[in-house]
């Protein structure tokens, strides 16, 4: 799939729907965009909410999470060394 797009005046460029929902580039979503020689590459990103979601199960919240995340961390470290 090949398509033609205008660049406006700060750079930016529209990238057709059908194409950002072949690749997955959700609104609101994230995007990897890097140098290839010439080539501009743009490619769907994750965010790191959405990769690590579900990761750590908990049956109850703390009310201090960043208490809880330190403790959770240092438990992590002292058990696997």
């Amino acid at each position: 799939m090949e398509v033609v797009v205008k660049v406006d005046d700060k750079g930016r460029i529209l990238i057709p729907k059908k194409m950002r929902d072949r690749v997955g580039i959700r609104e609101r979503g994230f995007a990897r965009v890097y140098l290839e020689g010439n080539r501009i590459i743009i490619e769907r990103a994750d965010s790191l909410a959405d990769r690590y979601y579900g990761i750590i199960k908990v049956r109850k919240w703390p009310d201090d999470l960043d208490k809880f995340l330190v403790e959770a961390a240092r438990k992590w470290w002292s058990e696997s060394t």
